[in-house]
């Protein structure tokens, strides 16, 4: 390091700054590297640099504080502005995710309803067919206690058969229109339930993504890591 005298080292790190994309990060990085690049990274014309390339507008103002400083100061409240948006995105996503969720659930508790109706309508159906046949099989000759028990079967019925039986159709149609909604629906849901699930812990394993994230000021305005 000592080989080079300052000048050219000046030079190498405000070349790095203008035309390599040195930032803030690799001048925090040199920095404790040896002396004199500590001693080099603290000087106020390369913060003027990182100044105008990170943040222009305030390159741009005529305020008295050091570039530095200055610099710090813009950090801080575009880091805290990184972290605000980022706790947005977050609850946005949450609720998302909870909305989501009790709307997959109203969906099962309607399926799982709807299933118990079907299979209520279809053992009516079923028990109806039995009072039909019984009803029919009164009007052909049997032996006086099989029509008995056809007599008895039929006369339980309170309604008409055929008519409670086609309502009991058109009832069944309806649960079976329903069913397929709520499946159709758990299809299409589901997977959005999921991605939005991948895309919470994406954003929770990378808090903040970009320059911002890892790094803080510490004492004495330098910049460690955190």
């Amino acid at each position: 390091m000592s080989i080079l005298p300052d000048d050219l080292w000046r030079r190498i790190l405000e070349l790095g700054i203008k035309r390599g994309g040195f930032t803030y990060k690799d001048l925090c990085c040199i920095s404790i590297s040896c002396r004199l690049l500590h001693r080099l990274s603290g000087e106020e014309a390369l913060w003027s640099h990182l100044l105008l390339s990170d943040f222009p507008s305030a390159s741009s103002s005529s305020s008295p504080v050091k570039p530095k400083s200055l610099y710090r100061n813009r950090y801080e409240r575009e880091r805290e502005r990184k972290i605000a948006a980022h706790r947005r995105a977050v609850l946005r996503k949450e609720n998302e995710i909870a909305e989501l969720s009790r709307k997959l659930r109203g969906m099962e508790t309607g399926l799982a309803e709807e299933g118990e109706n079907m299979r209520a309508i279809l053992a009516e159906l079923s028990n109806l067919g039995k009072v039909r046949e019984a009803s029919v099989a009164l009007n052909a000759w049997q032996p006086e206690v099989v029509r008995g028990r056809h007599k008895q079967i039929v006369e339980q019925c309170a309604v008409p058969v055929e008519y409670r039986m086609h309502a009991l159709e058109m009832e069944l149609r309806l649960c079976k229109h329903r069913i397929s909604g709520f499946r159709r629906g758990l299809k299409d849901e589901k997977p959005r339930l999921d991605t939005a699930k991948q895309q919470l812990l994406s954003l929770n394993y990378h808090p903040l993504r970009g320059d911002y994230a890892g790094f803080s000021w510490g004492g004495g305005g330098t910049i460690r890591v955190t």
